[in-house]
């Protein structure tokens, strides 16, 4: 396999220069002139075409999740690895086909993984910059989410990022989703309840109503109501009581057998 050429966006002359050193001890890979902004990195990109690049999310003048939609719009764009302190950018930093995403202080054993992800996508590509096919990216974007383990989610007019664990339960009032944490908090989603449900299906959720989710790690009791229908009693500050449908019991005490 020829040289891998790579290329540098950052605008912090300390950590330009580590990656650069890091990048080095690589011998398959060929170290291009670096850029110290987005807009240096278009004008660079265009001349030496690089196969892959080390682009920080934030930086002067052009930051980085712009400079990467407009590398993805010419005709051979490069491999795009983002690298930033902030993992808010995740999500829409994978929207644009990212190869990874290492989060500062990443270690060199966290690089090499990086690197042999490109290599496997290089080695899988017929053209080295078309970019990674849509199974490998969302395998890429799949093993991200497992090691942050966040979930994004609106809240209101702002993104939030939440750890899956910490929700309780949510609720669907009228039009929006409450999602209730352990805190005693709660976002306000415009999402609906089987979207929030698909999101979570990773984790242990379960509908034991159709107006709301709750977090099977997070409930302390079941409680016989009437009808053979329950309550379940949530582990919250409130002690929340939550509805249990009569068919919704059967399936969660299989669930909860382990059947």
């Amino acid at each position: 396999m020829k040289s891998i050429k790579v290329m540098i966006a950052e605008d912090e002359r300390l950590a330009r220069e580590e990656l650069a050193y890091l990048l080095r001890l690589e011998k398959d890979l060929e170290l291009l002139p670096s850029a110290a902004n987005g807009a240096e990195l278009l004008e660079l990109a265009g001349v030496w075409e690089p196969d892959v690049v080390f682009l920080d999310v934030q930086m002067p003048e052009m930051e980085g999740i712009q400079a990467a939609r407009m590398l993805t719009a010419v005709p051979s764009p490069p491999l795009i690895v983002f690298t930033t302190a902030h993992e808010d950018y995740a999500v829409e930093a994978f929207g644009l086909n990212a190869v990874d995403y290492l989060l500062k202080p990443y270690t060199h054993l966290r690089l090499k993984e990086t690197l042999s992800r490109i290599r496997s996508k290089l080695q899988a590509s017929p053209s080295p910059q078309a970019g990674p096919p849509p199974e490998s990216q969302s395998a890429s974007a799949s093993s991200v989410a497992g090691r942050w383990n966040r979930l994004l989610m609106e809240d209101g007019e702002k993104h939030v990022l939440i750890d899956p664990e910490q929700v309780v339960y949510a609720v669907r009032e009228e039009r929006v989703v409450l999602v209730h944490l352990a805190d005693g908090t709660y976002i306000t989603s415009k999402q609906t309840l089987q979207e929030l449900e698909d999101k979570l299906a990773s984790y242990a959720f379960f509908r034991p109503h159709r107006s709301y989710l709750v977090n099977l790690n997070r409930i302390d009791e079941v409680v016989p109501w009437f009808n053979g229908a329950y309550n379940l009693t949530m582990r919250d500050r409130k002690q929340t009581p939550i509805p249990l449908s009569r068919e919704a019991a059967k399936e969660l005490f299989r669930l909860l057998k382990g059947q």
